[in-house]
Formats: C-alpha cells, sequence, structure tokens
C-alpha cells in the first residue's frame, strides 16, 4: 500500500514520521526566501523535506543540501526527496547543526527553526522538535554565519516576539537585515510570525507585512501570489 501523501503541485510529501507535519510557516518560508541565483542551498532542520523541495523548484540551478537530527524525520526527508524529480540535485543528512560540516559555503541558508514556550519541557518529538533544546536560536545563527558565502542570504521564519532577538544576534554576527515582513492571520489579528532575510551587507531594510485570509478559508491575494506555484487548488 502507498504511503498517504501531502500533493503539491511538483511534489508530493509523506509525513507520517515526522513530528513537525507540514504547516503556513515552512510554506512561508520556502515560498519567500531567496538569493540572487544560489548555487548551494541548505535547510536547517529539514523536517520532511518540504522547504528543500520548494527551492529545489524555484531555484533549477542549485544543489540542494537539508539537515535532520531526528532520525524519523530525516528518514522521511530522505524518502520524499527520493521520489521527487528534484532527487539528482538534493541530499539529506542525519546530522545536527553543531556537527555538520561542508568544506564549500552556501549562498542561500533556510531554516524553520525549533521554537516553542521552552518553559514547557514536555518529553515528546513535537515538543522536541519545537523547543531549543537540541539548537537556540544563538547557535543557529552563529552556524549559519560561519557556512554563509560572502553574498549569500540567510532566511529565517521566527515567533514575531523573537524578531528584535533575532536581530541583534544577527547584528552580532555581522549579518544584517535585508527584508523583514511580518505575518499575521488576518486584518485584525497581531503579528505572529517574521520572516527575517539577512546578508553580510548592512542597507536599508526592506519592510512589510503579509496577511494570509481575509476570512476563514478566503485566503488574501498577497498569499495566493506567494504560494500558488506549490498548492495545488490555489
Amino acid at each position: 500500500m502507498e504511503k498517504p501523501a501531502f500533493e503539491f503541485k511538483q511534489f508530493s510529501i509523506v509525513q507520517e514520521k515526522s513530528a513537525m507535519k507540514i504547516g503556513t510557516d515552512g510554506v512561508l518560508l520556502g515560498a519567500w526566501a531567496t538569493a540572487e541565483k544560489p548555487k548551494r542551498i541548505l535547510d536547517i532542520g529539514t523536517g520532511t523535506g518540504l522547504i528543500e523541495l520548494m527551492l529545489a523548484q524555484r531555484f533549477p540551478d542549485a544543489e540542494l543540501i537539508g539537515i535532520e537530527i531526528d532520525e524519523n524525520a530525516f528518514e522521511e526527508a530522505k524518502f520524499n526527496i527520493s521520489q521527487s524529480k528534484f532527487h539528482n540535485r538534493c541530499q539529506v543528512f542525519h546530522s545536527s547543526l553543531q556537527e555538520f560540516h561542508s568544506e564549500k559555503k552556501f549562498d542561500l541558508i533556510v531554516s524553520n527553526p525549533p521554537f516553542f514556550d521552552w518553559t514547557h519541557k514536555e518529553d515528546s518529538s513535537r515538543n522536541k522538535a519545537r523547543q531549543q533544546s537540541n539548537l537556540n536560536f544563538e547557535e543557529l545563527v552563529f552556524y549559519a554565519e560561519k557556512l554563509l558565502s560572502d553574498k549569500g542570504k540567510f532566511a529565517v521564519i521566527i515567533p514575531f516576539e523573537a524578531e528584535k532577538y533575532l536581530l541583534e544576534l544577527g547584528e552580532k554576527s555581522s549579518l544584517f537585515p535585508e527584508k523583514i515582513t511580518r505575518i499575521k492571520g488576518n486584518e485584525n489579528a497581531a503579528f505572529k510570525r517574521s520572516l527575517l532575510l539577512f546578508s553580510r551587507k548592512n542597507s536599508k531594510v526592506e519592510m512589510d507585512e503579509l496577511i494570509i485570509e481575509i476570512s476563514r478559508n478566503v485566503y488574501a491575494q498577497d498569499y495566493i501570489s506567494l504560494t500558488k506555484d506549490f498548492y495545488l487548488k490555489m
């Protein structure tokens, strides 16, 4: 029996074992993160392989690597990539960021990093995936800077409340915001997420906002425009 899969326009994702399922955060980052003609892309904490495959679709000349510390997620990411038409350009390694080594630098590094209210310490695989127990924000920024090429870009999606802290960490590592997109569920909602794009160049920051829904299950045009190349029914 074939495994049930979430179908996108150019690939499919099996997510039976992975603690972190397909969600809006990953789709947003995969559709939003950018660099100029990147040749090498790194996805930190690739999970099911969703973002790596989205970026493989967007950047047909790039070679991509995903790293994943959780064994179940790693196995599923490896399967999802092997079943895709992008498999010859994509790799997945079962590794933490701290133990990952690459002699070549990356032109685009992305991460939908582990975050949660870390006052909660339930020992479940989902909470391990969401908490900063295995990878905190300081380590994420530190190692991303070491792996980034001179003109490379580093993109993350984080809780809106953590935006200021990430910007401070970036500055300490000489990574500066190039673009910030703040996300809210609807017009009347508070900001929930921030998309941050860093580079080594300290320049004027492009800032905007993105609303996901106009009303329940009615998507805003900007969200449709961003994700229409991926969702089947968008």
